[in-house]
Order: C-alpha cells, then sequence, then structure tokens
C-alpha cells in the first residue's frame, strides 16, 4: 500500500508544515484536515495550495471532514450542506479525489437501525448530489464510540449499498474498527471497490469503555489487531493507501517531522510484517 499522513496526527502544526512534513518523510499522500485548510485559505489562495501540493511531490487523499451529518436540525442541516458545497468546490480544484464526512449522534428519543438507516441514507444521497458537481466523492466513516448512530462496518457498509451512489464509499478506521466491535468477517464481506480510506493506528490496552481517541497509538505500538486487518484486506484485494491518523495529544508536542518520519516508519513495519505472514 502507498501510504498517507492524515492532518489530525500533527493537529497543531499548520497545512504547509503537513506538507513539508509528509514529503519529508516518505508520505505519497495527504488527508486536509478541514481546519486547517480554512486557516491556510485566509491568507493563501486555493491555487496556492495546488502549487504546493506539486511542490512537495504529493497527491491530496482526502479532505476531513464534515461531522455529524445525520439526525440535525434543519439549520444545523443547512450549514452542512453549506460545508459540503464549500470543500467540494476546493476539492475539485486541488485534484483531492474525496471529503470525509461522519455520521450524527443517537437523538436523545433513540433511533432504531431502520431509522437510522433511512436518515443515513437520505442525508447522504443529498450530499452525494452537491459533491457530484463537482466530480467529488463522499467517504462515509463509522465510529465506535457509543453515542454514534453508526458504529459498525456492517452497518456502514449496508447504509453505503443502500445509497447506492457511484461517488459515496466506507472509510475504515482501525482503531474505530476495534472499539465498536467489528469483525474481520466484516471486512471479507466488502466489495473493495467501496473502500474509499483506510486510517491506520493503534492503541492503548484499556477497556473498550474506557477507550477515547487520545488513546491511540502509532501502528505497531499497540494491541488493535492490525496484521487481521490488513491480511483480510489482501484477501478482498484492497491495497491502495494507508493513512495514519491519531488524535494523540503528546504526539502534537513532537516535532512534526519528526513525528511523520516516526509515522511513516512504524506504519511500513506493520505492513510489511504483515505481508510476510501472508507469504510464509
Amino acid at each position: 500500500m502507498k501510504l498517507a499522513l492524515n492532518g489530525a496526527t500533527t493537529m497543531r502544526a499548520d497545512l504547509t508544515t503537513d506538507l513539508r512534513a509528509a514529503e519529508e518523510a516518505g508520505f505519497d499522500y495527504l488527508e486536509i484536515w478541514a481546519s486547517k485548510l480554512r486557516e491556510f485559505l485566509k491568507s493563501n489562495s486555493v491555487s496556492n495550495l495546488k502549487e504546493l501540493f506539486a511542490r512537495h511531490n504529493l497527491q491530496p487523499l482526502s479532505i476531513n471532514s464534515i461531522e455529524h451529518i445525520t439526525f440535525r436540525s434543519a439549520e444545523d442541516y443547512e450549514a452542512i450542506k453549506n460545508q459540503c458545497r464549500e470543500l467540494s468546490e476546493i476539492a475539485s480544484a486541488i485534484g483531492c479525489p474525496s471529503i470525509v464526512v461522519v455520521p450524527g449522534r443517537i437523538p436523545a428519543n433513540g433511533a432504531t437501525r431502520t431509522e437510522v438507516i433511512d436518515e443515513s441514507v437520505r442525508v447522504l444521497n443529498e450530499l452525494c448530489d452537491i459533491a457530484a458537481q463537482h466530480d467529488v466523492s463522499l467517504a462515509f466513516e463509522f465510529l465506535g464510540q457509543t453515542d454514534c448512530t453508526v458504529q459498525t462496518l456492517d452497518l456502514a457498509d449496508e447504509i453505503v449499498r443502500s445509497t447506492n451512489r457511484r461517488n459515496l464509499g466506507l472509510v475504515i478506521d482501525s482503531f474505530h474498527f476495534y472499539a465498536g466491535g467489528s469483525t474481520i468477517e466484516m471486512i471479507e464481506a466488502l466489495d473493495p471497490s467501496l473502500l474509499t480510506v483506510f486510517h491506520i493506528n493503534d492503541s492503548e490496552d484499556r477497556p473498550l469503555d474506557e477507550l477515547d481517541d487520545s488513546h491511540r497509538l502509532l501502528p505497531g505500538l499497540g494491541i488493535l489487531p492490525l496484521r487481521q486487518i490488513i491480511q483480510a484486506f489482501n484477501r478482498i484485494g484492497y491495497d491502495r493507501v494507508a493513512s495514519v491518523e491519531i488524535f494523540r495529544p503528546e504526539y502534537w508536542e513532537m516535532d512534526p517531522i519528526a513525528l511523520a518520519r516516526d509515522a511513516h516508519a512504524a506504519t511500513k513495519s506493520v505492513l510489511s510484517e504483515a505481508s510476510q505472514s501472508i507469504s510464509a
């Protein structure tokens, strides 16, 4: 697989620094953190950003992200559609193929599985209409946290298949895969063409009900079943990109270039180990 650096991993660095760090560490792609993008555009143009990607020999993989897209008030949903228009236009201009979108929290009065699917399909269809005007795709990311409406890969896959849009795919994040109780069999049931982004990371060994994003680690330093996940990807024919996404405050204190180099080396090691296990 080729490798991407996600801007969340270097959260306190700006977008220009992310590009430099990704290039110096040897990454192929950068996932753009949306707040860094907006800060960059306060004093730069979209064409400047496209030039920077070319100068650093990188490709944009996605823009992260539009959050909590489902079960929102009418006013909030209008703001989400406006975000989708804004980011789709930028993505198209810089050659970025996708925007990550994240499902909403469980409503106060609850929601059945059918209601979650219906709401998700409705919203994704409308957002896909917006993105399609700019030839951009959406990547739907389930979250393993207990307050999220879509916590498992099989439910996210059902939603994406039910929406049935050419410009819609899935995100699998290894942390959320583990925290939400998804299984290797769910990966093996996937159509690999629907897998848009793979976020790779590791985790501290804690009870599931204690885990949060701050417990993420560099790949290979924790207890996530990364080798099994990667081997399952190989079995279904997915081998495109692994993107390092880690929300760990102590990593944010590091020099971003040193962190990017550590992230690249750790991820290459995990991917190599998984490949060697397959060959054996």
